[in-house]
């Protein structure tokens, strides 16, 4: 019988759900409502979110849907539940874990499923409240969207809601609920859970339904003389090495991959301590909380091949064969290095391949490193660069001029036979002008405090489209200033 079988006061968002990942069963599982907060207002909404899972245009006009997408109001059709998972948080055995303050909607017709976090204490929270705080609820929903407006895979977030009511971190703060979208949200976790506590029946019947629903290739592929889980993890593997490739090529510091914030999808997932790159520093870490430098920029595709290892040793009952599931691994040493060299071609506005392409491509990236010089703006005057023919913005960015002469040299001849209009907006389609900078979300962050959410709009915008030129937001893509070094994000956050 549904949860909201007695309820007469529910929310219609005329979406039609279907059961999705529940039909594994309570093993899986709590079903439990999300917690009510009082006087809810919203703070910042994804149209383009809205418009993929087929929400009616006047969605946001109702005050029950407000009161839905916060957690106080049950919405027809659905049965809330919570996860249970496990992993490895700065490589030590965590144990148990779960959706500590995310609670799941549902699935939608179209195979999304709508998750809340913010919404309150699940079984799952360890002792915690279950509720998320405005500043990080305002980083994830515009990060989310910031990292699909620059093609990089990665979970949605439809709106974030807010609440005066008192949540206590280091000070007491603003209540929110980011109401999160995605294909899927688990993670590596879900099966390390039921590895460690040899629950095999489960493992089992997870990672069918995850080979089933996601990777259904895997159950007829003659790879690994077709093991279905071997494939699967192999699947996983080079999904995860595409992504990490594309984080690397733009600069962006997740700040804590643990396994439980791995997704099983290769999707961008649990937007905590996350950094932009300002100047370029391969050992730059994002997180305050990561004193050991765990998840440095430069060490996060190391450590998500550790955490696909993980993965491997979880699904081994399933796979039957070690060796097959190290093989299964292999893969990730070479998807990862050619999706990089793709990805960093793009950049450099090349159509093919050559012999010459690493050593141009590490070259400008040893030059970034060693001045310091701004990432995103290095990347976006190059491309004007080629596109004008004026080198001299690009080259103010370098204390060393002689160095960066030469390597520039080398990018002109490489480019001599090639058009340079075409080079140009292949460049100016992949290097953005806008990205998060963590000055730009704290400033919003700050205006909404005072309930004025218009810098979570403007952002917004500009991040939907980042590789537009967005006349008369210049502002938005300048240099950070000076008081942005300060910014501590960590995993409270």
């Amino acid at each position: 019988m549904s949860l909201l079988a007695e309820d007469t006061d529910v929310a219609d968002l005329g979406l039609r759900w279907k059961p999705g990942f529940s039909t594994l069963g309570p093993a899986f599982l709590t079903h439990l409502r999300p917690t009510p907060l009082p006087d809810p207002y919203w703070v910042g909404h994804s149209e383009s979110v809205a418009r993929e899972l087929g929400l009616p245009p006047d969605w946001r006009q109702s005050a029950t849907t407000l009161a839905a997408l916060t957690g106080s109001l049950p919405v027809a059709g659905t049965q809330p539940f919570a996860t249970v998972y496990s992993g490895h948080q700065f490589g030590v055995w965590a144990g148990q874990l779960g959706d500590g303050r995310a609670i799941m909607l549902g699935e939608t017709d179209g195979g999304l499923e709508v998750q809340f976090k913010g919404a309150g204490r699940t079984p799952y929270s360890r002792g915690g409240d279950g509720r998320a705080v405005l500043r990080s609820s305002i980083r994830e929903f515009l990060c989310s969207e910031a990292m699909h407006g620059l093609g990089i895979p990665t979970t949605r977030a439809l709106c974030v809601t807010g609440s005066d009511a008192r949540v206590f971190r280091e000070e007491p703060e603003s209540a929110a609920v980011v109401t999160r979208v995605a294909p899927s949200f688990i993670r590596f976790g879900h099966f390390e859970h039921f590895a460690a506590n040899q629950r095999e029946d489960e493992l089992r019947a997870l990672a069918d339904y995850v080979i089933d629903r996601y990777y259904p290739a895997c159950r007829t592929t003659e790879r690994f003389n077709g093991n279905a889980y071997a494939a699967f993890l192999e699947a996983v593997s080079e999904r995860t090495a595409a992504l990490l490739a594309r984080w690397q090529a733009v600069g962006f510091c997740h700040g804590v991959m643990n396994t439980d914030n791995m997704s099983i999808l290769g999707l961008t997932i649990d937007y905590g301590p996350f950094q932009f790159l300002d100047g370029f520093d391969p050992r730059h870490i994002c997180n305050h909380s990561d004193t050991q430098g765990r998840y440095a920029f430069n060490q996060q595709p190391n450590v998500a091949y550790w955490n696909l290892f993980c993965l491997a040793q979880a699904l081994l009952p399933r796979i039957g064969d070690q060796e097959v599931a190290v093989a299964a691994l292999e893969s990730y040493k070479t998807v990862f290095p050619n999706q990089f060299e793709a990805r960093m071609r793009e950049k450099l506005g090349l159509a093919d391949a050559a012999e010459s392409d690493r050593a141009l491509i590490e070259g400008v990236l040893k030059l970034l490193a060693a001045g310091k010089v701004d990432y995103t703006i290095f990347w976006r005057r190059l491309s004007h660069c080629m596109a004008d023919g004026n080198a001299e913005p690009v080259r103010d960015l370098f204390l060393d001029r002689a160095g960066f002469d030469a390597w520039l040299l080398s990018f002109s001849e490489r480019h001599a036979q090639g058009a340079r209009a075409e080079a140009a907006a292949t460049m100016l389609k992949f290097n953005p002008k806008f990205v998060l900078r963590n000055h730009l979300g704290q400033q919003a962050i700050e205006s909404a405090a005072q309930k004025d959410f218009s810098g979570v709009a403007t952002l917004l915008t500009l991040l939907e489209t980042p590789f537009e030129e967005h006349p008369g937001a210049d502002a938005y893509a300048g240099f950070p200033p000076d008081w942005a070094s300060t910014i501590e994000i960590s995993c409270s956050s």
